[in-house]
């Protein structure tokens, strides 16, 4: 990728942690713009942590439970007017058309799968699962990067970090 420059925007995608902040992930999200936190945090402690990074937009997941978790919306919005991206833990829970409200990417969990996928002009990113191991899938977080109105996703194995 060429040199960044001012205008460009690098934002950290991670979801399914499960109280489970792995160094690697840290490590792999240091230096971006923003983050977008897709669900199943876990507790307050990982946005705690995330948060001494970038500025943090989460959603609850379907296993985020008790006090803390009830100030997490079930969706967000976030990025920039170049990139607007919307949030929500599980697909399956898309309320809107994206492309006709105008957002660039949708990023969203719960299958522990990282995938990138265009539809309809709509980049559509699950990081995949940065938490406990779940049988042999691996753990990732994504980094999205936006350059000249360009959104392109990288998946990152933590394993390799």
């Amino acid at each position: 990728m060429p040199e960044r420059t001012p205008a460009d925007q690098i934002i950290g995608v991670i979801s399914d942690t499960h109280g489970l902040l792995r160094p690697q992930a840290l490590e792999a999200l240091r230096g971006v713009d923003l983050i977008a936190h897709a669900g199943d945090i876990g507790n307050l402690d990982v946005l705690t942590q995330l948060g001494r990074i970038a500025r943090v937009h989460a959603v609850r997941g379907n296993m985020d439970r008790g006090p803390w978790s009830e100030m997490l919306p079930h969706s967000d919005v976030a990025g920039s007017e170049e990139a607007r991206l919307y949030i929500v833990h599980d697909l399956n829970h898309l309320d809107l058309d994206p492309a006709a409200a105008g957002f660039r990417a949708v990023i969203t969990g719960h299958t522990h799968r990282p995938h990138v996928e265009e539809r309809d002009g709509v980049l559509y990113l699950n990081p995949g699962s940065a938490g406990p191991r779940r049988f042999s899938l691996p753990t990732t977080v994504a980094r999205l990067h936006v350059r000249d109105g360009v959104l392109e996703a990288e998946i990152i194995e933590l394993d390799t970090v």
